[in-house]
């Protein structure tokens, strides 16, 4: 009787110390669904992960709800995209009254594209004062993100450093692998001229050759204006340029538009993980990116 009730002990206790185990995962909350995609590889099942952008919404602009404060109260790591990207995220987490919160700007070594060389103001548009914050969409900094994220993971729960570390060379193998056979897939858009919505494709158009023309916005952030429009009509006719790539969450008009004059094909592309159904992870973004590019350019 005694030996039975000592196993039922220690079934209880184990039962008990597995499911405190399973409670002790680290709460994350990122800006966005990229890097929220990186930090699932790095930490696993050692972490609990959600995004306040979704991958079809513009991150630049994420309404700063009481819900969203409520779940960064409950957080230990807070993921920024930083580069004034995601000025939003600090509202809500001011809001949040967390004093426990770890912050991480996944930023952090980034080299950016087109930093202002001038005082930024309102004319401009919106310009951002570090640079394009769209340094997701160049594979390499995915390293990058990727050796931020393990560190701001290490800071929080520094005893499972050998598991972060041993997952951050895993995904660094294999995000190396994919380098190699994206560019090598993509050697023919190399050259390929195009005009974009916003300036979502600097990265990725330096990643793999690709010429960035104009874009419909007159300026970041700005409405196509109608002199604008005029103005990419008659260049996309002189030059011949086959494509408008825009991003989802931006207006059909004025693409559809341009598309109506010169019958330029217009590419809805996602920037973004969950962008689009079969985006479901930072990999599957550049397949299907590079896939997508690939059709319009056999179609042309």
């Amino acid at each position: 009787m005694f030996r039975k009730i000592s196993i039922l002990i220690t079934i209880l206790l184990l039962s008990f110390s597995n499911y405190g185990y399973a409670a002790k995962k680290v709460k994350v909350v990122a800006s966005t669904t990229d890097i929220a995609s990186i930090a699932k590889e790095i930490g696993k099942d050692k972490i609990s992960i959600s995004s306040l952008a979704s991958g079809k919404s513009d991150p630049h602009y994420v309404e700063v709800l009481p819900s969203y404060m409520r779940k960064v109260s409950k957080a230990d790591l807070y993921l920024k995209v930083g580069m004034s990207l995601d000025f939003w995220a600090d509202l809500i987490i001011e809001g949040s009254r967390n004093s426990k919160l770890y912050i991480a700007d996944c930023s952090d070594g980034i080299t950016p594209l087109e930093v202002p060389k001038q005082q930024v103001d309102a004319s401009m548009g919106d310009v951002h004062p570090e640079g394009n914050p769209h340094y997701q969409l160049d594979p390499e900094n995915g390293h990058i993100i990727a050796g931020n994220i393990y560190k701001a993971l290490v800071a929080v729960d520094p005893e499972n450093d050998g598991f972060y570390k041993a997952n951050l060379d895993a995904f660094n193998k294999k995000l190396d692998e994919k380098i190699k056979e994206w560019k090598q897939k993509a050697a023919p858009l190399r050259g390929m001229e195009v005009i974009t919505y916003h300036k979502s494709w600097s990265y990725f158009s330096r990643a793999f050759g690709i010429k960035i023309i104009d874009t419909v916005e007159p300026k970041p952030g700005i409405e196509p204006t109608p002199s604008h429009t005029k103005e990419l009509i008659n260049l996309i006719k002189t030059r011949n340029i086959p494509l408008i790539i825009k991003e989802p969450y931006y207006s059909n008009r004025a693409p559809n538009t341009i598309a109506r004059a010169t019958g330029i094909k217009v590419l809805q592309l996602p920037p973004s993980v969950g962008g689009a159904e079969s985006v479901n992870d930072y990999f599957a973004l550049f397949d299907y990116l590079i896939n997508s590019l690939l059709e319009v350019k056999e179609e042309a």
